[in-house]
């Protein structure tokens, strides 16, 4: 039995569909799993010092950010703008400066690899959409 190439796209899309959903699922059932946990010691038991708030706060917006970057990809025609990929990354490279502050080179590089996806962003933000 022989598919021709359109059929087998359309599974695949299909099935990669299936698993994004999925993974919508599994990350919003983490996202309020974090909240919870984040208000639980925070607000209700104050034993949550200002490091491993802001740690909270990033993981939260990592959850959020691949949340909202799996709906950009059915809104967009099935395509994840390159964008996002930018900001979880700088938001990652945020967090690791966090948790990770106490090697100033590391720190350092860790800075220059934000910069590097801010410059990133910036170049393509100004390249003609027809280029692309």
């Amino acid at each position: 039995m022989a598919f021709n190439p359109v059929t087998i796209s359309r599974i695949l899309q299909t099935i990669l569909n299936i698993a994004l959903i999925l993974l919508g699922l599994i990350l919003s059932v983490q996202l309020v799993k974090e909240l919870y946990y984040f208000l639980k010691l925070n607000i209700l038991s104050n034993q949550m010092d200002f490091h491993s708030f802001l740690q909270e706060i990033l993981v939260f917006f990592l959850y959020f950010e691949f949340i909202s970057m799996i709906v950009k990809y059915f809104r967009e025609n099935y395509h994840f703008p390159l964008r996002y990929f930018l900001y979880i990354g700088i938001t990652a490279m945020v967090r690791l400066i966090i948790v990770e502050h106490n090697d100033a080179t590391k720190t350092l590089l860790y800075s220059l690899v934000i910069l590097v996806l801010i410059i990133g962003y910036y170049i393509i933000n100004k390249t003609p959409r027809e280029r692309l």
